[in-house]
């Protein structure tokens, strides 16, 4: 079936509802509630309104802001800039629920050909690469996860030959039970492999339990796809809180925690954490995304602190970038007035 452009009534529709989530965004009793996230979740799965955000004028300038480029050599690049800034990197290849073997292996190779290029520019040493698993195989029917174990497996095979290593990103709750039991068997041959957890599912307590353990390395964010309650905490405060209670159990356990998180807050809360566990300097990192917050990157490692940049690259940038702003509602009016402005 043929896309809507914004020439046909859908696309026009979409076209004219880009105001409207403007307007929500920008009042400050809505922005921060669910309703703006689970519209721009919505929003991340929509052709229609893909299309239109895609060919706006000034897409292409402002995801520049949060994207590396569409190719390799485009994440390298920037990886090279970042490294050169004092800053340590996590390279992403956009691209999620694959349903073709095909498509799953292809972007098995991408991985394998910016872990060489990294390699082959000298930088592997401060750039790891973050996937998800239902990007290489997880969601096929049948051997699903077998495809992804596979593909996953050889992806940490090229990391391990390219010296540096591998997080698994997590997903929606329902990959989570797979997720750690794909990790749990990488981990048998590659020990420095990291998970992801997600502070606003109940859960996530036990499961910093389980892996905060020595060489466990564990990327704590607050997750950014729409949960039901009866799995996940709903209001920001609930979930700052799980992150707390989260960090507490990570950095006083013997892994190596990874506080993925752009709240100066929570920033402050880690460094106390850090320092009343007497970690040193190096013993954990920060992590945040390409673009959000490159100053408080720097400050933080002029500080000395360890701080890795997620640096996406790819084509298929939209679901990432609308799961990104429903994560972070201060990005919105932001990105939403640079896509209808015409100056």
């Amino acid at each position: 079936m043929r896309r809507a452009t914004p020439s046909s009534p859908q696309g026009a529709e979409d076209a004219a509802a880009l105001p409207l989530v403007l307007r929500v965004s920008a009042d400050p009793q809505i922005k921060e509630a669910p309703v703006l996230r689970q519209v721009l979740l919505s929003a991340s799965r929509s052709p229609r309104l893909r299309h239109v955000v895609e060919t706006a004028p000034l897409s292409k300038q402002v995801v520049a802001r949060y994207v590396a480029g569409t190719t390799a050599a485009d994440a390298v690049r920037v990886t090279g800039r970042l490294l050169g800034d004092g800053r340590t990197v996590s390279v992403d290849h956009l691209g999620e629920d694959t349903l073709d073997r095909t498509q799953a292996e292809g972007i098995r190779d991408a991985y394998t050909l910016v872990l060489k290029q990294l390699a082959d520019a000298g930088l592997a040493h401060g750039a790891e690469v973050s996937v998800k698993l239902s990007a290489v195989g997880q969601a096929l029917r049948g051997d699903g996860e077998k495809i992804a174990y596979d593909n996953a497996y050889q992806i940490c095979d090229a990391a391990k030959a390219a010296d540096t290593t591998v997080t698994l990103d997590m997903e929606d709750h329902t990959t989570t039970d797979s997720t750690l039991s794909i990790l749990g068997d990488l981990r048998k041959d590659f020990p420095s492999a990291g998970a992801v957890l997600q502070a606003y599912l109940h859960r996530t307590e036990g499961d910093c339990l389980d892996l905060a353990t020595e060489g466990s390395r564990v990327r704590l964010c607050k997750g950014a796809y729409f949960e039901p309650e009866s799995v996940a905490y709903q209001s920001r405060q609930e979930v700052d809180r799980s992150y707390v209670r989260c960090l507490k159990i990570l950095m006083s356990g013997a892994g190596y925690p990874m506080v993925a998180t752009h709240d100066p807050r929570l920033i402050e809360i880690a460094s106390s954490l850090a320092a009343q566990n007497r970690r040193v300097q190096g013993s954990y990192e920060y992590q945040m995304l390409y673009g959000v917050r490159p100053e408080e990157q720097r400050r933080l490692a002029r500080i000395g602190e360890k701080v890795r940049v997620y640096v996406p690259y790819g084509d298929e940038w939209y679901g990432y970038l609308m799961r990104r702003l429903a994560e972070r509602p201060a990005n919105v009016a932001f990105f939403l007035r640079s896509l209808i402005s015409k100056k």
